[in-house]
């Protein structure tokens, strides 16, 4: 047994017992002057949560659920309370993108835009580093980080093999900083961290995205947009991805002169393996694209007055009914109609995420607590001594302990835990709470130093590759591009593209309202 195995099976047990240990600390402490029982109590339920989540005591699905038992035996909520928030409609959205993904994955779409996207870049080491990145990035807005990643790293691995000779344990345990080693170390990492930039680029590409939207909504009642996402999202996740390619390809790993012999033959192998672009494919990038421009459109057409005139009840359609409604027309466009096959089947969409679902209910079930009993409230009035603050210095701070304290535990649980108090500080700072909320998730999914940061980083620790060391050394660069560059697109372009004023609360920012 490695080191770091039993070093995972200790943190197990310490958080097993802690856990349950901080909780009974908490119900038998009383609760601090000003707040109200009901929130001392959800509280302690978090920091149950926050600790069994941090150390995987249990299954984190499992933790999630805690919510729908403790919150009605506590006496914080009634039972129909503490369960509705895990049927929230940005739930539905999320699943309507997961069926699209596992659509696509089903009839290989997928694979056939990444290595078309590979090809068209070009095959030398640089350019091949970029066809790699753009092909991941551009999956990742769409499809699961984990999965599209899983998906390239065979791909990188036969790349690698081919230009350079070398296997994965010859490049983890090389300590030469050749060209060819360069190559394969700097493929391995834009594969990595291209899927978490990819994934920041839509509301559904990473879970801590949904997981904001949602939050935001259940606490102060304002919706989040599809389209006003990638406004923002977009452009950050293509300057950031710029960035680490020249960081990763002319600085860190530099591949000089190399040539690749064969690349392209490569490439061209696995694209006709797949042979012609099957119907299939075909019916799914219509509906695929149905669905995303519906997305982007959306927000438009609940104005317009033509749209209006012919549905006046347009404004009842949410991103959620986007999503399942593609979902819907996958299952029901035939395939083989005598054979009864679609281009979707229930074997086959039983594949998605269902962790994640929960996972993200359980955030929004926290966020309802913090709510409901005012301990946002609280939160926010304890932190009144920030008023005054530098916002930059503030964003940069919150970006800063969001992205370190993601590289030791999962992303997804990060941005549960940190958006509602990033909210209160926020108003309590007397600024608007998008400054803190959308610092604070964007860069939960911006940790790069350790495979246990971001599921992609642990995909490709795990071919073997790349050490903890050496993961560790390039991540810690681009940890600090990600601080610098998150930090300015919140202060300057989130105002200018969402159409707010970073300086001042909003209306709406009441907790709860």
């Amino acid at each position: 047994m490695s080191d770091t195995t039993k070093d995972s099976g200790s943190g197990k047990r310490i958080g097993f017992f802690l856990g349950p240990i901080v909780f009974v600390i908490m119900l038998m402490v009383p609760a601090p002057e000003g707040m109200k029982i009901e929130a001392w109590r959800v509280a302690a339920v978090t920091a149950l949560m926050a600790i069994w989540w941090i150390t995987e005591a249990i299954p984190i699905p499992a933790t999630s659920l805690m919510p729908i038992a403790l919150f009605p035996l506590l006496g914080v909520m009634k039972s129909n309370a503490a369960t509705a928030p895990y049927a929230n409609h940005l739930i539905y959205l999320f699943m309507g993108g997961f069926f699209l993904a596992v659509a696509m994955e089903r009839w290989n779409l997928h694979r056939r835009v990444a290595l078309h996207t590979i090809r068209l870049v070009g095959t030398s080491p640089s350019r091949m580093i970029m066809g790699f990145m753009l092909a991941t990035a551009f999956l990742s807005m769409w499809v699961s980080n984990t999965a599209t990643t899983m998906m390239m790293v065979p791909i990188g691995l036969a790349v690698i093999q081919q230009a350079t000779g070398f296997d994965s344990q010859t490049l983890r345990t090389s300590t030469s900083n050749g060209p060819e080693f360069n190559f394969g170390k700097g493929l391995m990492f834009g594969i990595a961290y291209s899927a978490s930039m990819g994934g920041v680029a839509t509301i559904i590409g990473t879970p801590p995205n949904t997981i904001m939207v949602g939050m935001v909504e259940k606490l102060f009642g304002v919706e989040i947009g599809f389209g006003q996402w990638m406004m923002f999202g977009v452009p950050l996740s293509v300057v950031m991805l710029a960035l680490s390619w020249v960081l990763l390809t002319k600085i860190l790993f530099p591949t000089g002169n190399m040539q690749i012999a064969g690349g392209d033959s490569i490439i061209s192998k696995e694209i006709d393996k797949l042979g012609p672009m099957s119907s299939e494919e075909k019916k799914i990038v219509l509906v695929g694209s149905f669905v995303a421009t519906f997305w982007l459109a959306r927000g438009f057409l609940k104005k317009a007055p033509f749209v209006l005139d012919i549905m006046p009840n347009f404004g009842y359609i949410h991103d959620a009914t986007i999503g399942i409604l593609g979902a819907l027309i996958l299952f029901a466009i035939p395939t083989n109609f005598k054979k009864g096959e679609f281009l979707l089947d229930w074997k086959t969409a039983v594949k998605i995420p269902w962790d994640v679902i929960l996972l993200f209910g359980g955030g929004l079930a926290i966020a309802n607590g913090f709510a409901k009993t005012g301990l946002a409230t609280y939160i926010a009035s304890q932190l009144g001594g920030l008023a005054g603050s530098s916002l930059i210095v503030f964003v940069a701070a919150v970006v800063l302990i969001t992205i370190f304290l993601t590289e030791i535990t999962s992303n997804t649980a990060t941005a549960t835990l940190l958006v509602p108090i990033m909210g209160s500080a926020a108003i309590a700072m007397g600024v608007h709470p998008y400054a803190t909320i959308v610092g604070a998730c964007v860069a939960a999914s911006f940790a790069f130093m350790l495979p246990v940061a971001t599921p992609p980083n642990a995909v490709v620790f795990g071919s073997g590759c790349i050490t903890i060391k050496q993961m560790a050394k390039a991540g810690l660069w681009l940890n600090i591009l990600g601080t610098v560059l998150i930090t300015a697109f919140v202060v300057y372009l989130l105002p200018a593209v969402w159409g707010i004023d970073l300086s001042i609360v909003p209306d709406w920012g009441i907790i709860p309202k």
